[in-house]
């Protein structure tokens, strides 16, 4: 950016100032060329910089469907407003389309998990809370909080293809995650066989009722099939 300023006014200089710079033009042009220089070099060692340091050693494209619901109702979020039509980063974020969207370089882990995903949307998930951020209004759910008159409790379930290789004879599961904050999504650019992510406000269970859309209209067509 910096370099592109500073080029464009070496060009308006020149061309305001095209008499007196007459003897002047090597100079000129160097002071043109190092800014695009460096800046390309900088660019260049950035990139390799951070894709040697990186978990996943360069840019990747992954996608995991996901669903919030609460004591039966299922919860939207932000729309996205800009150019940029996402919330989130760069590397993380959603288009209000629910699907999680990793897109780039992963430099740790955590970056991409699951409670940093609600972070980057405006929300929150911690062992023992729910936050989610939508247009008109702001959801907050405590373990313990009632649902349907009873305790509820914050859960995760994963439905996960475990032969993603074998299209359309995809075979999923379904699990709780205990340890769900830290929950990494499947390094799938499909859905499915990336994931299915459903987190979930309720009375306590072992398994849930609610999937995403991906999955339901994949087990209708026979691709995909329950162990």
């Amino acid at each position: 950016m910096v370099a592109s300023i500073l080029v464009t006014a070496l060009v308006i200089l020149a061309i305001i100032s095209k008499r007196k710079l007459h003897n002047h033009k090597l100079m000129l042009f160097l002071f043109m060329i190092i800014p695009i220089v460096a800046a390309t070099l900088y660019t260049a060692g950035t990139t390799i910089y951070l894709n040697q340091i990186s978990i996943t050693k360069g840019p990747v494209h992954w996608h995991a469907d996901f669903e919030i619901w609460n004591c039966g109702e299922k919860i939207d979020f932000l729309d996205p407003r800009g150019l940029s039509n996402r919330i989130g980063t760069p590397v993380f974020h959603e288009h209000n389309d629910f699907r999680i969207h990793v897109e780039g370089v992963v430099v740790k882990e955590e970056d991409v998990a699951l409670d940093n995903f609600f972070n980057v949307i405006g929300g929150v998930l911690t062992e023992e809370s729910l936050g989610v951020s939508a247009n008109d209004e702001i959801t907050l759910l405590h373990n313990g909080d009632l649902c349907n008159g009873k305790p509820g409790k914050v859960q995760v379930f994963v439905y996960k293809v475990i032969n993603p290789k074998e299209q359309g004879r995809w075979i999923y599961t379904q699990e709780k995650v205990e340890d769900y904050t830290s929950y990494v999504l499947s390094p799938y650019s499909h859905v499915p066989p990336g994931d299915c992510i459903v987190v979930e406000f309720d009375q306590e269970k072992e398994t849930t009722d609610k999937i995403c859309t991906t999955y339901e209209a994949a087990i209708k067509k026979g691709e995909l099939h329950g162990r």
